[in-house]
């Protein structure tokens, strides 16, 4: 099997670097570009769903709308040109929402009702963590994700106790107040403690004995504590699991994976040299 040539490795490399990455001018300018257009295109989106600017102006969305999907029709077949593993990329979370950004106008020309998917564009703007150098919080992203698979098992708990508090509570409630007073069931008073509890309160059925009343009163303040539990369990998680982590906008040309240490001399998703 021939290797690829030389020429067409290179330009390959330098098309990969410029969609790929944002350490360079030109990818800074090509990812800002393309933000830019997805904002465009979901405003386009957004204007074209109220009747009377669609009636006026209908045309002239319809003719951007399918300009924006060409141009990220072509963005998304060079993705998948310059990459090494394309089908890695097709896979990928990014791959899939470029894939979806595009879809819906051309199942519009089969189906009504597709076009308004297209907001689905939005998504892609997860890209300015990438380019505005803001990969920290994807890292402290990753950081909550690992607090919140070690917590896991305490907020299971949590919630069980929760749930059994609000059983007893709704419970106690029907037989206190009763039917009378709107508590005509018990899942309805249950319903009655979930919303006491967490404080949202709708007003939509309250107590009226003193007793009921004083319970209530018990359950909003009970309420406040239970709020600051899985709070401090996930805090207390993140303060265990932080690291320092040193993350740059590289992208591996195999996975199109990013967040790699900036000593990092392989990717750490599938091994491929950086």
């Amino acid at each position: 099997m021939s290797e690829e040539p030389v020429s067409d490795k290179k330009w390959r490399n330098n098309i990969y670097i410029i969609i790929f990455e944002a350490d360079t001018f030109l990818g800074k300018v090509f990812d800002v570009t393309l933000l830019i257009s997805i904002l465009l295109s979901v405003v386009v989106v957004m204007l074209e769903s109220v009747a009377h600017l669609k009636v006026a102006y209908g045309n002239i969305f319809n003719i951007l709308e399918w300009s924006f999907t060409i141009l990220f029709t072509l963005e998304y077949f060079a993705r998948l040109l310059v990459i090494k593993k394309p089908t890695k990329y097709a896979f990928s979370f990014f791959g899939l929402v470029d894939l979806l950004s595009i879809i819906p106008t051309y199942l519009s020309l089969f189906a009504v009702g597709f076009h308004s998917l297209l907001v689905i564009r939005s998504l892609r703007l997860l890209r300015v963590f990438r380019i505005f150098k803001l990969m920290r919080f994807l890292g402290e992203a990753s950081q909550l994700n690992r607090a919140l698979k070690a917590s896991r098992a305490k907020i299971i708990v949590f919630i069980g106790v929760v749930s059994i508090s609000v059983a007893i509570l709704g419970t106690l409630m029907y037989l206190i107040e009763g039917g009378e007073n709107g508590f005509t069931s018990i899942p309805r008073s249950i319903y009655w403690a979930i919303v006491t509890l967490t404080t949202v309160g709708y007003g939509d059925i309250a107590p009226n004995t003193v007793l009921g009343q004083t319970i209530a009163s018990l359950v909003m303040i009970l309420g406040y504590g239970i709020i600051a539990v899985p709070t401090g369990i996930v805090t207390s998680e993140i303060a265990l699991q932080k690291q320092k982590e040193k993350l740059n906008t590289k992208a591996c040309s195999s996975c199109s994976k990013e967040g790699h240490d900036n000593d990092a001399q392989h990717c750490k998703y599938c091994g491929e040299a950086l």
